[in-house]
């Protein structure tokens, strides 16, 4: 079963939490990737890093699809737009805590439920049978 992108439910989470920490939160832009309006000439090797506080945006929306806010850049406005898929990291400026995204892309397929040290059935013989491993016990310290 094919799920949604968890990032964006991840940004809202991290942004939330580094408000409620009384801190300023960041995000780290991929600024080359399809979709993403920044202005230009602030990106530096291929990222700009964007305040999204309360105080330094209008109209913030983190879609799940996209980011949104009005800005001013050098004192000019300009309506910005990150595709979530661009967002490289949420973070507090102050200390540098909240997460750095991986990759999006293809994930790598889970092992299947029987893993490769356990042998399927067309694969055991009678000299192989399933071997069960000894029951984890529990005890009492005091």
């Amino acid at each position: 079963m094919s799920m949604s992108s968890s990032r964006p439910y991840l940004v809202r989470a991290l942004y939330e939490w580094i408000l409620e920490n009384d801190c300023t939160p960041y995000i780290l832009v991929n600024a080359f990737l399809n979709g993403v309006e920044v202005p230009q000439e602030h990106v530096k090797d291929g990222q700009i890093i964007l305040n999204i506080s309360p105080s330094a945006v209008q109209n913030l929306i983190v879609h799940n699809h996209a980011i949104e806010f009005d800005g001013r850049f050098a004192g000019i406005p300009k309506r910005v737009l990150v595709p979530i898929a661009a967002v490289m990291g949420v973070y507090a400026k102050e200390n540098g805590q909240g997460m750095i995204f991986d990759a999006e892309g293809s994930l790598p397929k889970p092992p299947s439920p029987t893993g490769s040290d356990t042998p399927t059935a067309s694969e055991r013989t009678e000299k192989q049978p399933l071997s069960f491993k000894k029951k984890p016990s529990l005890r009492v310290v005091k």
